[in-house]
This record gives C-alpha cells, structure tokens and sequence, in this order.
C-alpha cells in the first residue's frame, strides 16, 4: 500500500522528455511481451497486485505471536517483510516461515523493533512481546504511522490504557487487541443470545480465571548472553532492572507469576472479561463495584456494572478454558474453547442458530477472524471490534480487580471519572514506574 514518487520531478525538461520516451518505448516492448510479467503481480487468478498489499512486520512473533504470524501470513493481501525479537531462536524461526511462505530469502530480521518502525514502507505491525511492553511498543508505533494489532493483556495499568486509547484517536491509527473471541463464531452466538433477548433478563455472567501468583520476588542472577542471543535490555524494557536469569524465557507462563513483567490476574481476565463485556453491552464502559472474595486466587470474584448485571470470575467448573456462561431469567448459555457449539438451556435457544449468526454478519460485516478484522480496518480505516477503547475499558475491569486482590478489600470504580473515588491507595495502582527511556 506504500507509493513512492516517480524521482523526476525536479528534473528539466529535456530531461522529462528523455524520461517519458525511454519509458514509452520500455512500455511497448513490455507489452510485446506479456508472458513475463506473473498473474500475481497484476493481481489476477485471485492474487493481490504488489501495490495492493498490506506491508506488515512482525514484533516479537514467538508463543502467540508465532501462530498470530501465521494467521497473516495466509491472507493473500499481506505481504510480511520484516520479523523482530529480542531472542535470536525466535527471531530465526520467524524468518525462516515467511521465507518459506514467499519462497526467498527476503524477510528482514531485526534485534531492536525500532529499527522495524523506522521502515517507511511498513503499513502496520503485529506484535505479541510480553505484557510490559504491549502499551509502549503500540504507542511508538501508532505514532510512528503504524496501525498495530497487540496481544493481549494491551496495558499494564489503568494510565497505559487511557494515554494507549488516546494515541490512536490522535494519529488516526487502526489498533485491535488480541482478544480473538470476539470474532469467533461459538462466542458471538452466545454473546447475541444475549443481545437479542433469548435469554431474557441477564443478571450474572460468569468468567473463566486460572489461578495465579502475584510475585514480587526475583529468580538468581546468571551470565547475560551475548545480545546477538539476548538482548536482555530490551527484554526487560520498561520493567525494573532484573539481574538475568534463562527461567524467564521459558514461554510466557515462566514470567507470567511476576508483577514486575505481567499483571497478574488481570492478565487471565484479559481474555473472558472482554467477552462477558461484550455480552452485557459494556465494550465501552467498566464494572463500578468489585468486592474482594477472600482468597488468593479470585476464585468467586464479584463485580458489578451499572446496569445492573454481575460478573462472577469461576476458576473451575468449565469444559474447556477461556469459558463464560451467561444466566438470565429465561435461560443460560455456557461456552469455552474447546466446543463446537455453545451449551445452552433449552435447545430451543439454538434453533434458529443459522439465522442468528446471519443477522449478525450482516448487521456487524465482520469477519470470524479476527486477524482479518484488522487487515480489514487498516484498509478501509474502520474501527477494528476490540480497538483501543474497547481494550482500555475491558482492561480497566481486569486491573481494577488485580488492585482488589492486591489491597485485600472491596473497591469501588468511577468509570467516567476513572478513579477509585475518594481511595488514594488504590488510585496509586492506577500507575507503574516506567524504567528509562521507555516513558511514553
């Protein structure tokens, strides 16, 4: 999608006039000659013309990111042209798939994801680094002109997700967090159960959590790697400075458990309260009471919103993970990875099942892939289903909730305001310090 100029603007006249004749006569004999030029590059058979293509970059494609990459890398608008990770076995392997995807040795591979942003012909980036990096890597690259597609949990902090909200709509930057249940067909069919009244009046909604640690302790110190293997630096990021040690790196769950690089509860809540959310009609709002279960786990979590309904977070009881279950008056739906189709009540609640997905599709013109709703945001300039908004609202929910667990007491939330009112203990939580030069 990136144009460049025709480098002769500034030329003289003669020197136009030579231009467009040898570019005349160039033309001529191309055209003499049609079977050179591949069906892929003038866009035919199905292919997408070079000039058409999304220019995308991958950030930190290993764990989800690598399957995130994958996802791109199948749609026939994308052309990926550069990788980046601060691990050198990632970064190889991300290369070495889209070099196999194209069929060369083209994809640029990069240590520091600056040198990527720095790239004029990047449309857009897809990024998965850990937690601690989500908001300030999305913010630099929205501000470097880039629309970003961010794993989630996308903030760390209340703070991060209203200055991460405000940067897209200040540059005009398609942004979409990575909760990919919102397009996926088994979620969106509970969620317009709901949202059509088949339920009748929802009062609880529940909402998968694992049980977590929230630890503020370090592993040993080691030999830092040569950067070249680990740059651990860049690792760390805007986290506290923490000796090295080889653990953290042992996929995401290895580092998950501490504070100083993940959020805790909040980093689970990431992937269902955005869904529960969604259901009750409060994308673009938060829960305004959330009251402290009395164990470590947040099993029993309550939350309530406004309007009424309340979230329950539920460690066990589920047939698959990342489940939600919706409870009105007339009926209850029940659906988590794993099912092919969501639980319901009564199977009368499913019946029309075609129908209701149909006037969904039509209504929304979403895609059931989330991935997609993104491409397609970065092309038409639509708001993508889970933007910076909606991410910084569900999140507030989920951080909210961690600073509960964290004081060991009931809060209360303003969602306008967004403080804890008149709490200056738990509005502290609001906020992290951010390690040089990562204030953003």
């Amino acid at each position: 999608m990136n144009q460049t100029g025709d480098g002769v603007r500034s030329a003289g006249a003669g020197t136009r006039r030579a231009f467009l004749s040898s570019t005349l006569r160039a033309g001529a004999a191309f055209a003499a000659a049609p079977a050179i030029v591949p069906a892929s590059a003038l866009g035919r058979g199905g292919a997408v013309a070079p000039s058409e293509r999304i220019v995308l970059a991958a950030i930190a494609p290993g764990g989800r990111g690598s399957y995130d990459l994958s996802v791109a890398l199948q749609e026939a608008d994308v052309q990926v042209v550069a990788v980046c990770d601060v691990q050198k076995s990632r970064r190889d392997a991300a290369k070495a798939a889209v070099d196999a995807k194209y069929g060369n040795a083209d994809c640029a591979a990069f240590i520091d994801f600056r040198d990527v942003l720095a790239r004029p012909d990047v449309d857009a980036v897809i990024m998965a680094p850990g937690d601690r990096w989500h908001t300030p890597m999305a913010i630099l690259a929205m501000r470097a002109g880039k629309d970003v597609f961010s794993e989630k949990p996308s903030t760390m902090t209340v703070e991060e997700g209203r200055r991460l909200a405000e940067t897209a709509a200040r540059y005009g930057r398609i942004f979409q967090t990575g909760t990919q249940r919102l397009s996926e067909e088994k979620f969106v069919l509970a969620d317009e159960l709901v949202r059509t009244g088949r339920l009748g009046r929802v009062h609880t909604v529940y909402a998968h959590t694992l049980k977590f640690e929230m630890r503020t302790d370090w592993l040993p110190e080691q030999p830092v790697p040569a950067r070249e293997e680990v740059d651990w630096d860049l690792w760390l990021g805007p986290a506290p400075w923490r000796p090295y040690n080889a653990g953290y790196l042992r996929g995401c769950g290895a580092w998950l458990n501490y504070l100083d690089f993940g959020t805790g509860v909040a980093g689970w809540c990431s992937h269902t309260v955005a869904q529960c959310q969604s259901a009750i009609g409060a994308l673009r709002t938060s829960a305004v009471a959330y009251e402290y279960p009395g164990n470590a786990t947040a099993d029993g979590f309550t939350c309530r919103y406004a309007n009424g309904v309340k979230l329950v977070l539920r460690v066990d009881g589920w047939r698959g993970t990342c489940g939600v279950r919706y409870e009105g008056d007339e009926g209850w739906v029940s659906v988590a990875d794993g099912y092919e189709a969501p639980d319901v009540s009564s199977p009368t609640l499913l019946a029309d099942r075609a129908r209701i997905f149909r006037d969904y599709l039509e209504r929304t013109r979403r895609p059931m892939n989330h991935i997609r709703d993104f491409l397609d945001g970065v092309r038409t300039r639509r708001a993508a289903i889970a933007d910076a908004e909606v991410a910084h609202r569900t999140m507030t929910t989920s951080h909210a909730i961690n600073a509960s667990m964290l004081l060991g007491r009931n809060l209360t939330w303003d969602p306008v305001r967004e403080e804890f009112p008149g709490d200056p203990e738990a509005n502290r939580l609001r906020s992290r310090a951010v390690r040089a030069p990562w204030q953003t």
